[in-house]
């Protein structure tokens, strides 16, 4: 019975699979997020803390995005178990780092499946991941355009004040 649901599959297998790691790993930024959100909250970081909440979001409904697609194409969408984020950091400039290196994991991983579809001929699943190319693009960007105010406006005192104030503005 399980061949003949797989064979009903508008999705191939291994396109399956490795959108449910997608899924684990939109989670898992998800819940860093949360982490860095909580950090940043906790020290007064408050436009900080606000951009990281809204970025928490975003990466659940991504993960959304991707759970409802699995299992609209007679996939098995699996609920992501998350562990080991990250409640530490020393910075206001290390969470974005932190945040920047997590938002290029995920484009090379939405970088991966789409090749990977492509070579397979899954066209639903190229097709669909089309709009998290052009997302992460412009995610990288943002994070990339925040820790440039840092060269600009410097590490400390006033500078991050005015720092935490222009990132709730983005």
């Amino acid at each position: 019975m399980k061949d003949i649901a797989r064979q009903q599959m508008s999705i191939k297998v291994e396109s399956m699979d490795m959108l449910n790691a997608q899924i684990q790993m939109e989670g898992k930024a998800s819940a860093s997020y949360l982490a860095m959100a909580s950090w940043c909250d906790q020290r007064g970081y408050i436009g900080s803390a606000d951009f990281l909440y809204a970025q928490a979001a975003e990466e659940r409904e991504h993960m959304m995005k991707i759970f409802k697609f699995v299992n609209d194409c007679g996939g098995n969408a699996l609920s992501p178990e998350i562990g080991n984020v990250n409640h530490d950091f020393s910075s206001l400039e290390e969470v974005f780092e932190t945040a920047l290196s997590q938002e290029i994991e995920v484009t090379k991983s939405i970088n991966s499946i789409v090749a990977s579809a492509k070579k397979n001929n899954d066209f639903g699943v190229e097709n669909f991941l089309q709009w998290f190319v052009t997302e992460q693009l412009e995610e990288e960007k943002t994070m990339r355009d925040i820790l440039d105010l840092f060269e600009i406006m410097g590490r400390d005192g006033i500078a991050l004040k005015f720092i935490d104030e222009r990132i709730k503005a983005e």
